[in-house]
């Protein structure tokens, strides 16, 4: 306590009430834990009030630092820690500052491993940095999940719109395998699907940001996708209607992914400002980087998943 004049209040440190146990700092009832809970209380309300009065901001693609940061990784970090167990490494390979392209196989008929790569920089990022995704269509067609997606920091998987984050000097992830990665059959697991025609490479030269591959273990065993059945995924606009050993049998608890164990693994970068601005337009030298960045990204999967010794654990 303080007194009238902003000295020690009388009695303040001495007698029978220091160093006893419902006085003492830190007690388990003491003023201590009740100012922590008053602190999160304040913030909570403080909180609600800039969501209900609109006193928060949005980038131009919608972003939402604060809705992010406080509520969609609080969210999404049981699954992370907890439910799969995600080994991250190598993150300190994305920069600390200025723009970069994470590029990352897609696996899991669900893209859980696009998001379980976001809480991983943003959560072991010395920097605490922020992962924009380039996601499909798709994405923002579905009602719900594509404003949830704007506001975790999502964009249209576009040249332009990457070009424009990476000019802010924000970290991009991208995953070119799309849809032929994440609907591939169980049968297919880790083996890299083609990655399109090389245009994350050409922005990367664009804007002359670095490329950080990034591997990821753990993903195709979540939901192990045994068949296909196109007809139906026709009728409703998807790419695949995914059958798995328990999805649709069991109905909705068929959907819960296996808790398998996770590697997430960032590996160094491949530098692009040593190329002269014209070099995005050389198809060859885009084709030989695409390549190099495929098997790097094939060769740490096959090291990772010798180095594994279960899939559960």
């Amino acid at each position: 306590g303080r007194g009238p004049a902003g000295g020690p209040a009388p009695g303040a440190g001495s007698g029978a009430g220091a160093g006893s146990g419902a006085g003492a700092e830190g007690g388990a009832d003491g003023p201590g834990r009740e100012d922590g809970w008053d602190r999160r209380l304040a913030a909570g309300l403080a909180f609600l009030r800039r969501r209900i009065t609109g006193a928060y901001e949005v980038d131009e693609f919608g972003f939402d630092e604060e809705l992010t940061d406080q509520v969609l990784m609080s969210l999404l970090r049981p699954l992370f820690d907890t439910y799969f167990r995600v080994e991250v490494r190598g993150v300190e390979n994305i920069p600390a500052e200025g723009g970069a392209l994470v590029v990352a196989n897609h696996s899991g008929t669900v893209p859980l491993d696009a998001l379980m790569m976001q809480v991983a920089v943003h959560d072991h990022h010395p920097a605490g940095r922020h992962l924009r995704l380039l996601a499909a269509d798709l994405v923002f067609m579905l009602p719900v999940v594509s404003e949830l997606a704007r506001k975790a920091g999502h964009t249209l998987a576009c040249t332009e719109d990457a070009e424009r984050l990476l000019g802010r000097g924000e970290v991009v992830g991208v995953m070119p395998e799309g849809f032929k990665g994440i609907g591939k059959p169980f049968g297919e697991r880790y083996k890299l699907q083609r990655f399109g025609r090389g245009g994350f490479v050409s922005t990367a030269l664009r804007t002359r940001a670095p490329i950080v591959p990034c591997s990821i273990v753990g993903a195709e065993e979540t939901y192990p996708m045994v068949g296909n059945a196109k007809t139906l995924a026709r009728l409703l606009g998807l790419p695949y209607f995914p059958l798995t050993p328990t999805f649709p049998w069991l109905g909705p608890l068929g959907a819960l992914p296996l808790p398998t164990k996770w590697t997430i693994e960032f590996g160094e970068p491949i530098p692009t400002d040593g190329y002269a601005p014209e070099a995005a337009e050389d198809p060859m030298l885009m084709f030989n980087l695409t390549d190099q960045v495929r098997e790097r990204i094939q060769h740490t999967l096959y090291a990772l998943l010798v180095r594994r010794r279960s899939v559960f654990f």
